[in-house]
């Protein structure tokens, strides 16, 4: 792709790498999660060299998953704090959904969406870690009423967050030029300026 050397720089190497080792650890782990969960599903099992790789290496994916959220999570957590101006934006999303955003309020480098999406997939995030330690019976021997309930909570906060992640990345299509930030780290500035006006203000003095 030829990019303009006047696009602005939206995400650093590390933080698209960061990202990146996030998304393909939760696609491992749905995969091998939904293996287990239903036996429809078990037929994935075959992509991890059979059912006994399979839950042998669901959780240690599941540790490389919560590490690198761990570092994700603080690296953005002070960008995705809730405004007036998120609140503002969330009451006038149906306006957004069918089209028009000449009405929405300014926002800076997230919008009230993106917001609630990164709060929704801390907690779940925090649940299936949690959950996931109690049910790792390979290491740990808890009373088998936990880890009833943890598998419980575990399942409901998986689905949760394949639900999450699914609109994540639909959003992330339907928003033209959006994916190609998280590729290059770049984006236009018609694409700032329209979408993040806040932003572009803030990185460009306009």
């Amino acid at each position: 792709m030829i990019r303009d050397p006047k696009d602005l720089k939206r995400y650093t190497a590390s933080e698209r790498a960061n990202h990146w080792v996030v998304g393909i650890s939760f696609i491992l782990l749905a995969l091998s999660g939904l293996a287990f969960f239903h036996p429809a599903f078990f037929p994935l099992t075959q992509l991890f060299g059979g059912p006994v790789w399979t839950r042998i290496l669901h959780p240690y994916l599941g540790v490389i998953m919560a590490l690198a959220f761990v570092v994700m999570f603080f690296r953005f957590k002070h960008l995705n704090k809730m405004t007036p101006a998120d609140k503002e934006w969330l009451s006038k999303v149906d306006q957004m959904v069918d089209g028009d955003d000449h009405n929405m309020p300014e926002q800076g480098k997230y919008n009230g969406g993106q917001k609630v999406m990164f709060w929704a997939l801390a907690i779940s995030m925090l649940l299936m870690t949690l959950s996931g330690i109690v049910i790792w019976r390979a290491w740990f021997d808890l009373p088998v009423d936990i880890v009833r309930l943890g598998a419980v909570v575990h399942a409901a906060a998986g689905a949760v967050m394949i639900g999450l992640i699914m609109v994540h990345v639909y959003a992330a299509i339907w928003v033209k030029g959006t994916i190609r930030a998280m590729w290059y780290g770049t984006v236009t500035r018609a694409w700032a300026k329209q979408h993040h006006r806040g932003w572009y203000r803030q990185v460009t003095g306009k």
